[in-house]
């Protein structure tokens, strides 16, 4: 269900090489999520950090949402990264988990599987030390 790897350097080094694997592989952040400063601003003290990026190939969310707009509940994609025992991790849940939760078609499991494929590129990309 989920799929997550530990990075090589810094929390913040992983952090700009997901940003650019994200680029690079053909999806567009949409938004980056704190969770740190979320909840602090909220008056929630948490110390660990984690940031959430939501990202997206307009491509195949186009492909997925003509299928069924129910299917927008599962969009955009999420990726965290995230620090746990003095290490740095990125996680997502794998689309095809997601999406596999609704009655779809073929063509649009097939879209996940490849979504799927490419964002695990991404995170092994963001988890090495030089580009892939």
């Amino acid at each position: 269900m989920l799929y997550t790897k530990e990075a090589n350097g810094s929390f913040t080094e992983t952090l700009d090489r997901l940003a650019q694997a994200v680029t690079d592989h053909h999806f567009g952040v949409i938004e980056t999520i704190d969770l740190k400063g979320k909840l602090n601003a909220k008056g929630v003290e948490f110390e660990r950090r984690c940031t959430v990026f939501e990202v997206c190939n307009p491509h195949r969310a186009k492909l997925i949402l003509e299928e069924d707009m129910a299917l927008s509940t599962a969009l955009p994609c999420r990726i965290s990264v995230y620090e746990q025992d003095g290490k740095v991790f990125v996680a997502m849940v794998r689309p095809s988990a997601i999406l596999g939760l609704f009655d779809m078609s073929n063509e649009v499991g097939q879209v996940a599987s490849e979504v799927e494929k490419e964002l695990i590129a991404v995170i092994d990309q963001a988890c090495a030390l030089t580009a892939v």
